[in-house]
C-alpha cells in the first residue's frame, strides 16, 4: 500500500515543478518583450533623422565635406550636399520645393532666393576672390586680365546662366572693356569652377578665372592675382530654406557652418574669413 505521506511529498514536488514552469515562461514572454522594445526603440534612434539636404556651390565642396562629417558626428544626422553652380542650385530649389541650406557661391543669388521667399535665418561666411590661372608653362604669357583678349589665347569661363563666377566674369571683362575680344578667345564655357581648373592643368586652355582658395594650394596651376581696381570680389553667404522640414536642425546646421569651429576649416583651405578688414569696403557696394 502507498505510503500517504510519500504521495503528497511527490503531488508537492510536481506543483512546484509546474509553478517554476510557468515563472519562467512568464520570464522568457515578459523578456522577449522588452527585447522587441528595445529593439523597435534603437530603429527608431537609427531611422528617426532624415539626412539634411543641403545646395551648396561647387566651390566649397572640401571645406563642407568636411563640416558635414562632423556635423553628423555630433548631431547622430547626415548631411546630403548638392554640388553645383549657384543660379542651377537656384533653380532646383524652386522645382522642387525640397532642402533644408542654401549656400550659393555670392550674395547676388540669395537675394533673388530671397525675394522669391525661399531663404531665412542667413549668414555670412567666407570671401570669394577671382584670380587668373594657367597651366603650370603659362604659354601664353598671360600676365594681367587684359591679356585674356591677346590674339591666339584659348580661354575657358564659367557659364554666366549657371554659375556666380561665370557672371563675374562677364562683369570684370565688361568693365575692362575687352568683353567682345576675349569672348572670341573662349573655347568652352562651364558650369562649375572645378571644371575650369581641370581644362587648364590638362593643357585644354591657355588660361581662365576662379576663386583664389581652390588654387592657393594647387601644383598643377599657375595662379595669377587680378588688380583690385579689376577684381569683384564676393561674400559668400548661407541660409536656411522655407522648405526645410526641420528648421530648427537646418538652423543648427548653419550655425555650426559660422562658428569657431566651422571657419577654421574654411580658414585651412585658403579661405578669407568674414569679416575682413581688406574687404570692408565691399559692404557699402
Amino acid at each position: 500500500m502507498v505510503n500517504k505521506k510519500h504521495v503528497i511529498v511527490f503531488s508537492l514536488l510536481i506543483s512546484c515543478v509546474l509553478f517554476l514552469g510557468c515563472i519562467d515562461s512568464t520570464s522568457n514572454s515578459i523578456a522577449d518583450q522588452d527585447s522587441a522594445v528595445s529593439d523597435s526603440v534603437n530603429l527608431d534612434k537609427q531611422t528617426s533623422e532624415e539626412p539634411l539636404l543641403v545646395y551648396c556651390g561647387a566651390g566649397m565642396r572640401k571645406p563642407m565635406d568636411e563640416i558635414g562629417i562632423m556635423f553628423e558626428e555630433e548631431y547622430g544626422v547626415p548631411v546630403q550636399y548638392n554640388y553645383a553652380g549657384s543660379n542651377t542650385l537656384l533653380t532646383q530649389i524652386e522645382l522642387t520645393g525640397e532642402g533644408d541650406v542654401y549656400m550659393p557661391g555670392a550674395t547676388y543669388y540669395f537675394e533673388v532666393a530671397a525675394e522669391k521667399g525661399f531663404v531665412d535665418n542667413s549668414s555670412k561666411v567666407v570671401y570669394h576672390v577671382p584670380v587668373i590661372i594657367t597651366p603650370l608653362d603659362n604659354p601664353a604669357n598671360i600676365n594681367s586680365l587684359d591679356d585674356l583678349a591677346n590674339d591666339d589665347v584659348s580661354v575657358v569661363l564659367g557659364d554666366p546662366q549657371a554659375a556666380a563666377i561665370g557672371v563675374l566674369c562677364d562683369k570684370m571683362l565688361t568693365m575692362k572693356g575687352i568683353y567682345n575680344q576675349t569672348e572670341e578667345n573662349v573655347v568652352a564655357k562651364s558650369a562649375t569652377v572645378n571644371e575650369l581648373i581641370t581644362y587648364v592643368s590638362l593643357g585644354q586652355a591657355d588660361a581662365s578665372i576662379v576663386w583664389e582658395d581652390l588654387v592657393l594650394n594647387n601644383s598643377e596651376v599657375n595662379m595669377i592675382e587680378i588688380a583690385e581696381d579689376d577684381n569683384i570680389i564676393k561674400i559668400v553667404p548661407i541660409a536656411t530654406l522655407t522648405t526645410s522640414e526641420n528648421p530648427e536642425l537646418a538652423s543648427e546646421f548653419v550655425d555650426f557652418v559660422v562658428s569657431d569651429e566651422g571657419r577654421s576649416i574654411f580658414e585651412d583651405y585658403g579661405f578669407t574669413l568674414y569679416p575682413d578688414e581688406k574687404y570692408a569696403y565691399l559692404e557699402a557696394n
